[in-house]
Order: structure tokens, then sequence, then C-alpha cells
């Protein structure tokens, strides 16, 4: 067996299928545009409809944001006591940042949570 045919195929066979196989592809495709120019464009939508997944119904958005939503508070690492009140212990602007702090928790009273500006701490009591 020569160096150059390592599996038994000269690589001048190898070039000429791969242009045989793109000289038919390139056919295939002509044809289908044809078929979809002569058709129309609702055959294309319903054809391609046809691999892609029909769309979801989305629940109602609430009427208007919420403070969360638009941002303007804080993320609180908080503690309860035995009477029930909340301590704040930690403030942060984001979700993010007050979650790595409080990762490595492992005091049941130590919560977070989003507190909206103008509610007082005194909200996260637990009754």
């Amino acid at each position: 067996m020569a160096a150059d045919r390592p599996f038994g195929i000269d690589p001048e066979e190898f070039e000429r299928a791969l242009r045989e196989v793109g000289i038919e592809f390139r056919d295939l495709l002509g044809k289908a545009g044809e078929y979809i120019d002569r058709t129309g464009v609702n055959t294309l939508a319903s054809l391609l409809g046809q691999f892609g997944q029909p769309e979801r119904t989305r629940p109602p958005q609430p009427e208007g944001e919420t403070t969360g939503e638009t941002g303007s508070g804080v993320w609180v690492i908080y503690s309860i006591d035995d009477a029930g009140e909340a301590r704040v212990e930690q403030v942060f602007p984001s979700e993010l940042e007050a979650l790595r702090a409080h990762r490595d928790n492992t005091d049941e009273r130590r919560r977070v949570r989003f507190l909206p500006y103008g509610v007082p701490a005194t909200a996260l009591d637990t009754p």
C-alpha cells in the first residue's frame, strides 16, 4: 500500500467524489428554490413551521412594575432574634452580591431579602 493511499482511496478520487456531491447538492437547492418561488412565501413559512416549536402562551404581565423590578431598594442580609425582631446586618446594591455574601451561611435565622426604599426594617420582623 502506497503512502498516498492509506485507506485504499486515491486523493483525486476523494476530491472528485466531493465535487460531485457539491454539484448534486447545488442542483437540489436550486430545485427547492424554484419550488418555493412558484408556490409563494406561505409555503416556506409552513415548511419551516414544521421544524420549529409552536409559540407558547405566556402568562399576562402584572400592571406596572414592582419596586423590585425597577431596582429602587437594596438587598439586605438580616437575622431574626428570639423575640421575632429583625436586625439588618449587611446591605448590598444587587442580589448577586448579597447571595455571594450569604452563601456560606449556616444560621437558620439569617436570611436575604429585597427591601424597597421607604419600607422600614421592621417589615422583616416575624409576626
